[in-house]
């Protein structure tokens, strides 16, 4: 595996986290290019059907590596490219923040279906501080999960935001004590899990064209006729009437 990042596949769970602690899980081009072909290879393990994405040491992610801002090719931004893959991953993505985000670390963050953090941790946005323009996918993100008024004070003003106003302005799915993070992220895993896999995938990636006004009628519609024409939709019948736990398989 990756010196920047560990991967973990337990049953239907797929772990990943950063490993950088010294440097705060800053990512170079490289990385950013490395992790979204890992993210891309694995997409097509069709067993899996909860992602999580995580870090060690004190912060989460700090974003890019600015000291190789010059080796960015912006007309393949590999941190936009790295988001929209964790953003379009075919099954939940859970971000478990496991300190401080910064940067194009918040990206990475909202990328993900889910945010659970904790009220010792910080964000902060810092583009406007080194006279860089954040790329526009990453903005419009932001502004779809938490407004416009709240993207402008991140990315406009620094302003620098606790667990506890993260939780208040959207950023923050679940806010938990620390010694409780695991405990939240194994519920979320564990109640997903039980649901039906092609549901999941398939009404994520309707909200995900909701949210980027992509949304397509059609496409909206055929993986409604899958999921109905699915034997998952028989054993949620099934187990309705009989009254008792469905044993979905994603077919």
């Amino acid at each position: 595996m990756s010196s920047f990042f560990s991967a973990e596949i337990d049953g239907p769970v797929l772990t990943v986290t950063l490993t950088k602690t010294k440097q705060h899980n800053v990512l170079n081009p490289d990385e950013m290019g490395e992790l979204r072909e890992y993210l891309e290879g694995v997409a097509k393990n069709e067993n899996l059907r909860i992602g999580i994405l995580t870090g060690e040491g004190k912060s989460f992610c700090a974003g890019a590596d600015l000291g190789e801002l010059k080796d960015y090719d912006f007309s393949k931004n590999p941190l936009e490219m790295l988001t929209n893959q964790i953003e379009s991953m075919p099954f939940p993505m859970i971000c478990r923040l496991n300190g401080g985000v910064y940067g194009g670390g918040t990206d990475l963050a909202l990328a993900c279906d889910f945010r659970v953090g904790t009220p010792g941790m910080k964000c902060f946005i810092p583009p406007a501080k080194i006279g860089i323009h954040y790329h526009a996918r990453g903005m419009a993100r932001a502004v779809s999960i938490l407004g416009i008024s709240v993207a402008k004070r991140l990315f406009l003003t620094m302003e620098t935001m606790t667990g506890d106003q993260l939780k208040d302005v959207g950023f923050l799915d679940y806010l938990v004590a620390e010694e409780e993070l695991d405990g939240k992220v194994d519920e979320l895993v564990t109640s997903m899990i039980a649901l039906a896999p092609l549901s999941l995938s398939g009404m994520k990636a309707t909200f995900n064209d909701i949210a980027e006004q992509s949304y397509e009628a059609d496409a909206a519609k055929a993986r409604q006729i899958a999921c109905i024409s699915s034997d998952d939709f028989l054993e949620g019948q099934a187990a309705l009437k009989e009254k008792r736990k469905p044993a979905f398989k994603g077919k």
